[in-house]
């Protein structure tokens, strides 16, 4: 058979290939990874694929038919939402899993050992990127336990609503993980003087200690752009030898914290990456570890699957009222939630966001969701959560990393060339056809559920053991390529003025 049925209560299946009028019951083409009606779906029907809706039929559809955007309406989602009526105790490990950290004083373990240049404004960008720049491997080479100095540089800071505002405390909440976060052994925070994001609120809103290790200046205080790279220079240069002598030690799987992300989601997504994911955050979170979803346009239509996981009702009820903030925030803004499956999505096979959000969830595995979180929110649960964040990667692995998190899994099925510091990135290929054309990019094959028979556990495995790896230090291709540098943007919301 060139299909995949994902359920018997659905509707559709999938092309595993390209199929021609007569094969499998096509009455058309259907592209590779797109869907075709099994049975008559009569106009305004609902079409069923995991056993849940994914649309409904735009007119009469007959079995053997193409069914993607031409002919499947989107509606906004209006559930009886239950709580806590599905809960699957993760199973118990029957080994304590180890990888080889850096432990803080603060008791929490990092991944990496980087040195941060944070910006608390766009106008201190390029101080920073010059700072940075100057510790090229050469300039590293003798402190081996430093991975190296990140600009973490961004667009906002000023002209924006201050103190109290959702776009002010989202930004200083980004700014204060990634000051505080495990990966990071020393912080140098530059500023430019006047902007509305002061570094001295958030030194005293969040408690942050100047010293040795974590250092702050102003260009208008130091007197101009070029004094302010060579102070910044001097500075790092003390801390690299303080930050040189952190080494690596056995510290817990439960130390670990994954953001669970995906983008350049195809058809497959759901049915081999995702799950894949899903039974390695399963696997860390038996260990004592915490698995972050996130991107909450892409649980929309999904998120009733949450609710009945989620540990008590608050937390469910914590998750509701994000799905209705953005309902709000896309129709003031005159969008849509379907808008969020891109061209790429939609080539791929996905046709709402309803279809790609049921794909998406998978991530989260079986567990119970014991934590709901704002952007860029501390995660203290243990065990699988979730990060209100936009789709936009960059933006919510920003948030998930400021959260806390000290690895980042990826899924991918058109492909991705996306990678962030200072928590790594693994990306997992959803097909075998991308796996093979973009290698270097790509560090599982979970497509190989489809080609070559393996099985999600299997392929969950490998996923989860690439995770103690990457903490003990192995490179992903995304790192060993340098990406990581552009993909911090913090996400601003509200008004720019």
């Amino acid at each position: 058979m060139n299909t995949v049925r994902l359920s018997d209560a659905d509707n559709v299946v999938t092309a595993t290939t390209q199929l021609s009028p007569g094969d499998d019951g096509a009455t058309e083409i259907i592209p590779r990874g797109h869907k075709l009606a099994t049975q008559t779906v009569a106009k305004g029907e609902p079409v069923l694929k995991y056993a849940q809706v994914i649309g409904y039929a735009a007119e009469d559809i007959a079995p053997g038919q193409h069914v993607h955007t031409h002919n499947l309406d989107f509606r906004n989602v209006d559930t009886d939402y239950e709580y806590s009526t599905n809960l699957r105790p993760a199973v118990a490990a029957t080994t304590q899993d180890t990888f080889q950290g850096y432990r803080r004083e603060s008791g929490r373990a990092g991944t990496r050992n980087f040195i941060a240049v944070l910006t608390s404004v766009n106008c201190s960008a390029t101080a920073a990127q010059m700072i940075a720049a100057h510790f090229t491997p050469e300039r590293l080479a003798p402190y081996p336990n430093v991975d190296g100095v990140a600009a973490f540089t961004h667009g906002t800071g000023c002209g924006m609503a201050g103190q109290g505002s959702e776009g002010f405390e989202a930004l200083q909440r980004v700014m204060w993980g990634y000051a505080r976060h495990p990966n990071v052994g020393g912080v140098l925070m530059a500023g430019l003087g006047c902007e509305m994001n002061q570094i001295d609120w958030l030194v005293e809103a969040y408690g942050l200690t100047p010293g040795p290790l974590f250092q702050t200046m102003n260009i208008q205080d130091v007197g101009g752009l070029a004094k302010t790279i060579e102070l910044g220079i001097r500075k790092i240069e003390a801390m690299l030898p303080l930050v040189n002598n952190v080494t690596r030690e056995p510290c817990p799987a439960s130390e670990l914290m994954v953001a669970l992300q995906c983008g350049g989601s195809d058809a497959w997504s759901g049915i081999t990456a995702n799950p894949a994911v899903g039974h390695a955050c399963d696997l860390l979170v038996a260990q004592g570890g915490t698995g972050v979803l996130a991107e909450t346009p892409e649980i929309y239509g999904a998120e009733h699957l949450l609710t009945a996981r989620a540990i008590d009702r608050d937390t469910g009820e914590k998750l509701v009222s994000l799905i209705r903030w953005w309902e709000d925030y896309t129709a003031r803004n005159r969008g849509s939630m379907d808008n969020n499956p891109s061209p790429g999505n939609k080539k791929g096979g996905l046709t709402t966001i309803l279809e790609k959000s049921l794909g998406a969830a998978a991530k989260g595995g079986t567990t119970p969701l014991t934590g709901v979180y704002r952007y860029a929110e501390p995660v203290t649960a243990k065990g699988f959560t979730f990060m209100d964040t936009p789709g936009y990667d960059p933006a919510s692995v920003t948030g998930q990393i400021a959260g806390g998190c000290n690895l980042v899994c990826f899924t991918t099925g058109r492909g991705s060339a996306f990678g962030s510091k200072p928590a790594p990135t693994m990306k997992v290929a959803t097909n075998t056809e991308m796996y093979r054309r973009l290698t270097p990019d790509m560090d599982i094959n979970a497509g190989r559920i489809l080609t070559d028979g393996a099985s999600v556990e299997e392929v969950g495995r490998e996923i989860y053991d690439m995770w103690l790896r990457m903490a003990s230090g192995e490179q992903s291709k995304s790192e060993a390529q340098g990406l990581g540098d552009h993909e911090f943007v913090p996400w601003q919301i509200g008004a720019v003025m």
